[in-house]
């Protein structure tokens, strides 16, 4: 009977939604992921069935600890984050989990994998399959579910698509737009792997997870656009091969550059898929596509529904469908050794009198853009001159996350093309700390990205230049205090 389970790979996509799945059914969670601060931030450690677990499999672990006690094992991890060198990462992490199976009491593997080309060769599919037949090395009961693009409110594949379409107003595309997936909608998958759990395999399995269609790349987003009241225009050129594809796709998507990158290679195939085999282990109603990107749309906002966006309800009420799932992003990180909290009484001054650290004439200029336009951020307010606290309006910005010495996020107010909020981050790194400024950013359509690439020298200058100007204020500060004290 399967009582403990450990999800590898937690952080991930299917992970965050397996976890809080498996616990509302009563399963013992040990949750794993490479940043336990990102796990943290989904609130999981309040839950009592769920463990966090910091874990890299690329670094040494005690791997034999971790897997006391479990009974089941869920193996989500892959390696597309890391970048061109991401196979061989993925496949040695799955080496040392493989080994440490071999000494364990764990009764089964449910191993989340892809879809393979029938011709055709991809790296990453084919580390998908090189990363099941490692696992079954072990010699413990692998149950490999095989899926194709995931229809869900954040799945890479699904958001690299829904970006073109939301971000173009001519998809210029690869001749693959013409190839064929069988998508699967992220509650029928869910549902699939929560049922595998009352099975007690004797071998292992390979099973193919589908929707209950096959259908083109070129289909799927011109009944994105349908759904989303955009007329989708596509122009494939069976010149741009994948690989330059890969190049212009930092541009175009929000989706992380290195994961968009290595989902191209795949793309190009036709993945046929035949999942009548777990559809008569596991019988249930398949959505189709468009009901898939219709329960998809309606659960979107959650985006900002998170602990990231501090569940502000100003954020939440100006979300509109046609953001970019995924933020770009631009900030700048300085070493220093001044402390935490010198540090924190420095963040705290921003904006009102005392302005923004840095360029604050350019700050002037953005504000006198917004009011142009009929904003309002020229009227400079702050509750108090020195200190912060939740909910503080300062100028046109709104401070939705808080965590004294530690984290301040402030969410964008003026008019522009999307939805963004701007960090700083303290990080004690016991030697000494890291500050970090950064801007996050979810685009509106073409006019959004223009607006990005528009502000970005402007971002990479300013920033830079902020977190200097906080460190010297810092030593100063520091001076000041010393000079007084003698």
């Amino acid at each position: 009977m399967i009582k403990t389970i450990l999800v590898v790979g937690a952080s991930g996509y299917v992970g965050s939604h397996l976890v809080p799945e498996l616990a509302n059914s009563g399963y013992q969670i040990k949750a794993t992921g490479r940043n336990l601060d990102l796990l943290e931030k989904r609130g999981w450690g309040a839950i009592p069935n769920i463990e966090l677990v910091e874990l890299d499999l690329n670094v040494h672990s005690d791997l034999d600890r971790l897997l006391q006690g479990v009974d089941a094992v869920f193996f989500l991890v892959h390696g597309m984050n890391h970048g061109h060198d991401f196979i061989d990462i993925e496949l040695h992490a799955a080496r040392n989990f493989s080994q440490a199976l071999k000494q364990s009491s764990v009764q089964r593997v449910i191993y989340l994998g892809a879809l393979q080309a029938k011709q055709g060769n991809s790296r990453h599919l084919d580390a998908r399959k090189q990363t099941g037949e490692i696992l079954r090395e072990s010699g413990i009961p692998v149950t490999e579910l095989r899926a194709g693009i995931i229809v869900g409110p954040g799945s890479a594949a699904f958001e690299v698509m829904r970006d073109f379409v939301y971000h173009l107003p001519i998809i210029i595309a690869p001749k693959w737009v013409k190839s064929n997936n069988s998508p699967i909608a992220l509650r029928n998958l869910l549902h699939y792997l929560l049922e595998l759990l009352h099975f007690n395999p004797c071998r292992h399995q390979i099973m193919d997870v589908t929707g209950p269609e096959a259908i083109s790349y070129e289909a799927q987003m011109r009944k994105l656009g349908a759904h989303a009241g955009k007329k989708v225009r596509i122009l494939p050129l069976p010149l741009l091969t994948p690989s330059i594809a890969a190049y212009w796709l930092k541009f175009i998507t929000s989706v992380p550059t290195n994961i968009a990158r290595a989902l191209i290679g795949g793309l190009r195939f036709d993945l046929a898929a035949n999942g009548s085999a777990i559809q008569s282990l596991i019988p249930q109603y398949l959505l189709t596509y468009d009901e898939a990107v219709e329960e998809c749309l309606g659960h979107e906002s959650e985006v900002v529904r998170s602990e990231i966006w501090g569940f502000d309800p100003d954020a939440l009420a100006r979300w509109q469908t046609g953001f970019g799932y995924y933020p770009k992003q631009a900030g700048y990180t300085l070493k220093t050794d001044a402390t935490c909290e010198q540090l924190w009484d420095q963040v705290q001054l921003v904006g009102g009198k005392e302005g923004y650290f840095f360029a604050n004439y350019l700050w002037r200029i953005r504000e006198w853009m917004d009011f142009a336009i009929g904003g309002d951020a020229l009227k400079r307010y702050r509750r108090d001159p020195e200190k912060l606290q939740l909910g503080d309006k300062v100028d046109s910005w709104k401070v939705i996350n808080l965590m004294p010495n530690r984290f301040l996020s402030l969410l964008f107010g003026m008019k522009a093309p999307g939805l963004g909020r701007l960090e700083f981050t303290i990080e004690d790194k016991g030697e000494y700390r890291e500050i970090d400024i950064r801007a996050w950013w979810h685009p509106a359509g073409f006019s959004g990205l223009l607006y990005w690439f528009a502000m970005m020298p402007a971002h990479l200058f300013i920033f830079k230049g902020m977190t200097h100007a906080l460190v010297k204020r810092c030593k100063a500060k520091a001076r000041e205090g010393k000079s007084i004290t003698q």
